[in-house]
Formats: C-alpha cells, structure tokens, sequence
C-alpha cells in the first residue's frame, strides 16, 4: 500500500504570516494536532500543538506571534508515491508522529502515527475476524469447556 492511499488529504494550513493565535484556531476548526506551514503548495515548516504550548504559552510568546517563530523548519516528510513500510521506517527512525506527504515539491497530505494506527488494527481485524467466526461455527475452546463443565454436574 502506498502513503498515498492512507494520508489525510488535504492537509490543514496556515500561510507564513499567519498567527499561533490563528494557528490554534484552525487546529481547533479541524480536530487536529498540528497545521502546516505552507506557501503556495510548498511546505515551509510544522507548528504542533504542544508547540503552541511550548513554544508560545510556556515561552511567553505573544498569540499574535507569527507562526514561523514557533513552527519546526526541519520537517521530516514522505513521499506521496512511497511505500507504507518506508513511512513506518521513517516515523520509528525520527521519532515524529506526523509526516507532511509531499508530491515532488507539492504539499499534498499528511500522515499521522493514528493513520498507521488505524491501519494496523484494520489488518489484525481483517485477519482475525475470518478466524474468529471459524472458531464459533466449529465449538472453539470456551464451548468446549462449557460442555465440560455441564457433563461433571450432576
């Protein structure tokens, strides 16, 4: 599978000249835990929302502060057409729980830690579930153990 396929499109933005006051605001409007800084489709940096506390209240840093004094310039990303194993790889690597997916140069979406999340457990339900019914139908462990219990009563 590709990151592609499992990234949050589109992503949620703010320009350059945007405030961590605004910054907050859209992260509230969106339910989500960072926004990115872009221009044009171009990514210039990430602001999370322990960077707002950080950063901004814990810095005593102004709500009107613009975004790229509190934003991460290094931003670790992915590539669009990348293998879901690579983003794995990259997140465990870095240590970031959110990876801006670029396409080329394009901003194009984002993929958090709870997309992988989300995608992992998907799997295991997917596998276990034929499992589980084929254990029902065929008296797995806990009936035969009821029908244990029921022969010793008198």
């Amino acid at each position: 599978m590709k990151v592609s396929e499992l990234m949050a499109t589109p992503p949620v933005t703010v320009p350059p000249q945007a405030t961590a006051r605004l910054a907050a605001l859209r992260m509230t409007e969106e339910a989500v835990g960072c926004v990115l800084v872009a221009e044009d489709d171009r990514l210039l940096g990430i602001v999370t929302d322990r960077d707002l506390v950080v950063r901004s209240v814990a810095g005593a840093a102004e709500p009107d502060a613009p975004v790229t004094e509190l934003m991460s310039a290094s931003v670790v990303t992915v590539d669009a057409a990348d293998d879901l194993d690579s983003a794995y790889r990259t997140l465990r690597r870095s240590g970031v729980r959110r990876l801006p997916v670029l396409d080329g140069h394009r901003l194009v979406g984002l993929l958090a830690v709870d997309d992988l999340l989300l995608d992992v457990l998907s799997r295991l339900f997917d596998l276990l579930g034929p499992v589980s019914w084929s254990a029902m139908r065929e008296g797995g462990p806990r009936d035969r153990e009821s029908d244990r219990i029921r022969r010793s009563l008198p």
